[in-house]
């Protein structure tokens, strides 16, 4: 089994103190077979239920995954940026933390007009230097409740284990 666990934090005041990257982050792999996973579950086939992700082209000249700008900004920024394609407006937008200012500022420009956020984790930091507690110009932040999804690998079908052995 597989799980994905999400933990609302409360208002607080207290900071980690770490800085730096973390060493227990997922591989690019595991992320990817993971969207496709919970792509998977949308299905309304009651036989099968697949699903394909196709990140990037991996082998280009401008790879993503060797830049160090994927990793330098924001979740929100992150997306809205990697969006350019389409138009945002009007959009929601699904994070795991409440906008920093600066992501909040990104957020207006792109026309997103909802925020759903799981955790305020730095409300009180916020609030310290005088932040918004809001998103400004009537855009709406709504608190998601936590939730736990969770990815069974055991109960996949034949086909899909035979697949899955050959990428790992």
């Amino acid at each position: 089994n597989a799980t994905l666990g999400f933990q609302a934090n409360s208002c607080s005041s207290q900071s980690s103190g770490e800085s730096g990257k973390r060493a227990d982050y997922i591989s690019w792999e595991e992320y990817f077979m993971s969207v496709a996973f919970l792509s998977a579950q949308r299905s309304k086939d009651p036989a099968t239920q697949a699903a394909a992700f196709l990140p990037w082209q991996r082998q280009t000249p401008g790879d993503p995954l060797g830049s160090k700008y994927l990793f330098v900004c924001h979740a929100e920024m992150n997306a809205i940026m990697n969006k350019n394609s389409a138009d945002v407006r009007d959009c929601t937008l699904y994070v795991a933390l409440f906008p920093c200012n600066e992501c909040a500022k990104i957020i207006v420009q792109s026309g997103i007009t909802e925020v759903v956020y799981l955790s305020d984790k730095y409300c009180a930091h916020r609030a310290e230097r005088g932040g918004q507690k809001n998103l400004p110009d009537g855009r709406r932040a709504v608190h998601a409740e936590p939730a736990s999804i969770v990815i069974d690998f055991d109960q996949l079908p034949e086909e899909t284990e035979a697949a899955l052995a050959l990428t790992l």
